[in-house]
């Protein structure tokens, strides 16, 4: 049994569409980035399309700053497949551990202690202007 070397399953223009809304992209958006020839229909046709031409799919994978690449073999079921093969079960040999960088309450308090700050070099900033027009009025 021989296999192809494409996979027949590979979408690119549903691939397309999938990188676009994940990344938050309106079909209009897309549609002015690629300039005036097109049109937040032509994009919803080129999302439907099977095999997008190559140089149109550089552009769009340009504009989404994703390669190309990704667009042209991501396979949705070979996604779930290693997915659902890695997150199978209470294995800890499967666990995932999320350290998060900052925990919400330190960053609360760093933006607090940032607001305290400043409100006090806008006092200060205030005092010494009031200062100023003082000397100013008082010179007279």
């Amino acid at each position: 049994m021989t296999h192809a070397t494409s996979n027949p399953k590979i979408h690119e223009g549903r691939n397309l569409k999938r990188f676009r809304e994940m990344l938050g992209i309106k079909q209009d958006a897309l549609a002015f980035e690629l300039g005036e020839d097109w049109n937040q229909q032509r994009i919803s046709t080129l999302e439907q399309k099977e095999k997008i031409d190559s140089e149109i799919l550089e552009q769009v994978a340009a504009i989404l700053k994703i390669p190309a690449e990704a667009i042209r073999n991501f396979d949705e079921e070979k996604a779930v497949n290693i997915i659902s093969n890695t997150f199978n079960g209470n294995s800890a040999a499967n666990a995932v551990y999320h350290n998060p960088v900052y925990h919400p309450i330190d960053k609360l308090m760093q933006l607090h202690e940032e607001k305290i700050a400043l409100y006090e070099r806008m006092l200060k900033e205030k005092d010494e202007m009031m200062g100023r027009l003082e000397r100013l009025i008082g010179g007279r």
